[in-house]
């Protein structure tokens, strides 16, 4: 599904944000990236669909490579890969529903999304993203009037709108409460098991990470220290990420 190989960034001024990570991915395989604040985690999610130029280094997507390929097949690429966010980042003035077609206004003309007059087929898309989620009866609701718990599932609706590979996830659960953290977890999970999805998620919580994940990353100031299955992933793995 994804190969990383010897991915830097540097910012300017010399600042290292990324030294030299090379990681690979199985499909259907959730994955949980573990590290310290400014460890680079996000920067590392950021240069995997390069919304963020890498340095150095290769991404393979299926194959390809993202960092020497067209701007028109790099689109094409990242309409495969989702990136879900802490903020949610919804149109909070928009329905649940119309948040789930964001992910396809590409293929549409521009009369159709300036009018909202979407095609049926593609509400339909919507609605079922909205029922795999357990959201349906908010559907037509905006989105600022959902919690956060709510509005971070309408997210990860809108990557299967989208059609989706590959999940990005980027902290997804910090401005949660426990119980919200938990349900969109067992749901990226399930997205994994049942959709067959891949999820690469960024977290700060090791227990967390250690339940829900089949592997577990270890980033620290900006190197890859750890790459383990999650049944072998012990106390002194934690420190090799966490303790200087």
């Amino acid at each position: 599904m994804l190969t990383v190989e010897q991915l830097s960034k540097t910012y300017k001024g010399g600042i290292v944000a990324l030294n030299d990570i090379s990681f690979t991915l199985e499909a259907h395989s959730f994955t949980a990236i573990l590290g310290p604040s400014g460890a680079g985690k996000s920067t590392l999610l950021r240069c995997i669909p390069q919304i963020m130029r890498p340095s150095r280094g290769r991404v393979l997507f299926e194959g390809a490579d993202l960092t020497t390929c067209s701007q028109k097949r790099l689109r094409e690429y990242r309409s495969q890969i989702a990136m879900v966010a802490q903020q949610f980042n919804l149109v909070r003035r928009r329905t649940a529903l119309e948040n789930c077609l964001a992910g396809r206004l590409q293929e549409l003309p521009l009369w159709r999304c300036l009018l909202g007059k979407f095609p049926v087929s593609l509400l339909h898309e919507g609605m079922s993203a909205l029922a795999r989620v357990q959201l349906l009866e908010v559907a037509f609701q905006r989105s600022d009037r959902l919690s956060g718990g709510q509005q971070q599932r309408v997210a990860l609706a809108r990557a299967l709108t989208q059609q989706a590979n590959l999940i990005l996830a980027d902290e997804p659960i910090a401005s949660l409460d426990p119980e919200s953290a938990h349900t969109v977890l067992e749901l990226l999970r399930s997205l994994c098991v049942q959709e067959g999805l891949t999820v690469l998620c960024n977290l700060h919580q090791v227990e967390l990470a250690k339940q829900y994940s089949d592997r577990i990353l270890g980033i620290r100031a900006g190197k890859l220290v750890l790459d383990v299955p999650t049944a072998q992933f012990s106390e002194l793995d934690a420190e090799r990420i966490y303790k200087a």
